[in-house]
């Protein structure tokens, strides 16, 4: 887990509004950590304050108090955790604190007893009332206006689009189940309504994100639709905008959402955390442990939409993992040719199952196998990287600076892959726009292009 990156922090007033503060009005300043899915909890419970008057401060001298909302799904998430707690205390003094480490309100309790509430992951109302009982609301309905779209802490261009909260599944090394519960999905209609909404304010962009987005509406005993996924998927696609599908767990109908990227409807992208490759392993992580078959799958992916990319994430160093193992995953990963690849070292959790495994990997070991995997995986990117050059690609820009307008292609998604600079030519462009580059150089993330045309 990584605190989201500084032009990303809603701590750093990142908000999408006026940081004008009328005279008596009251203030919330906030810290948001971890995953987009903690960050989307962040934008909903700023979206309600506003609602109700207050105003969103900019740093933590200007607030009446500050919400801190937590990761817990590491040990080194709870630690940065406790440290962004006690830096609001120290900085501020009036600190509310929620979020997946709110689960365990002991665990905050005993290291920082100033706290002023915890609430748990999702809990909107309890983190609401938290901040009446603290600072009292005192809207003005005169002057309190919301924005149509709500606060957004992304930039105004893309948006993260959540669909559902928990999962059903079972995994040695995972406690999100304990903490945000089973499977529980948002209605389609209320997901298509904020999605269009978004869109009329100017999103170009839906980074549509669950615990598990192919499992969207099997939680719902009478549906219609055996996976409602693919007709969200479908419906999201009518927008107009990019939609770019993350945390899809490789179940079999995956490959019906594959043609909807072939007909341009959502973005070529799928983001699916396969974890491993060798069946014992996966065993042990309580996975699906058919390796072998998921290549057969990607090959299959590959014929209906030749130009996916796909990313995904894997641990190493996992209880029990030899290096005969390892090294089947590293020759996987050779065979699956994977575009996008994200890597962690096994780290044992609170109440994980995992921690009880025996043969766990020394430290030593875990940093060798993860230096040997990120090698593997940067000559696989930097071989497709290099494919690309002299290719027109469709692109988003993020930013424009002095010295060059930094985008994104279909596929990177932001903040965790790579970018496309252009650095002649640039000046006129917006954040927004989607624009056509013909790529001139590849680099082992990134690319670089010059300007070709508006699509």
């Amino acid at each position: 887990m990584t605190q989201n990156p500084p032009d990303l922090r809603p701590d750093l007033a990142r908000a999408q509004l006026s940081d004008t503060r009328r005279d008596g009005q009251p203030t919330i300043g906030m810290v948001s950590l971890g995953c987009p899915k903690a960050l989307v909890d962040s934008e909903r419970i700023l979206t309600r304050l506003r609602a109700e008057g207050y105003g969103i401060s900019p740093d933590y001298s200007g607030a009446d108090a500050v919400i801190v909302n937590t990761c817990g799904f590491l040990d080194s998430a709870k630690a940065e955790s406790l440290e962004a707690i006690g830096e609001a205390i120290t900085e501020n003094g009036r600190v509310i604190v929620t979020g997946c480490l709110g689960a365990d309100p002991e665990y905050i309790t005993g290291a920082h007893p100033k706290v002023l509430a915890v609430t748990g992951p999702h809990q909107y109302e309890q983190v609401l009332d938290a901040v009446h009982s603290a600072v009292p609301p005192d809207p003005d309905p005169f002057v309190d206006l919301l924005p149509a779209s709500g606060v957004k802490l992304t930039p105004r261009h893309y948006s993260y689009l959540k669909i559902s909260e928990g999962c059903n599944h079972s995994c040695k090394f995972c406690i999100i189940p304990d903490m945000r519960g089973k499977l529980a999905s948002r209605p389609a209609r209320a997901v298509l309504r904020e999605a269009e909404k978004l869109v009329e304010n100017g999103v170009q962009e839906l980074l549509v994100i669950s615990q598990d987005t192919s499992a969207y509406g099997t939680d719902w005993k009478d549906r219609d639709d055996k996976f409602p996924i693919l007709s969200l998927a479908r419906d999201l696609g009518s927008l107009g905008a990019w939609v770019r599908m993350h945390y899809v767990y490789p179940y079999p109908h995956v490959r019906d959402l594959v043609p909807l990227m072939a007909e341009g409807l959502i973005l070529p992208y799928l983001d699916i955390p396969f974890q491993h490759a060798h069946p014992d392993t996966l065993k042990r992580m309580a996975r699906p442990a058919a390796a072998a078959r998921t290549l057969d799958e990607i090959a299959a992916w590959r014929e209906t939409c030749p130009d996916i990319t796909l990313r995904s994430t894997f641990i190493v160093g996992y209880p029990g993992e030899t290096e005969e193992e390892f090294q089947t995953l590293l020759d996987w990963l050779d065979e699956a040719q994977l575009d996008r690849v994200g890597c962690f070292q096994y780290e044992n959790v609170e109440g994980a199952r995992s921690n009880a495994l025996p043969d766990h990997v020394p430290d030593e070991v875990k940093q060798d196998r993860w230096n040997r995997f990120m090698e593997k995986s940067m000559q696989i990117s930097e071989a497709k990287l290099a494919a690309k050059v002299g290719q027109t690609l469709g692109v988003i820009v993020d930013e424009v600076d002095a010295e060059a307008a930094t985008c994104r292609t279909t596929a990177d998604a932001p903040e965790i892959d790579g970018n496309l600079f252009i650095d002649e030519g640039f000046e006129a462009l917006q954040p927004g726009q989607r624009i056509k580059v013909t790529v001139d150089e590849a680099g082992d993330y990134d690319l670089w292009g010059r300007l070709d045309s508006k699509p």
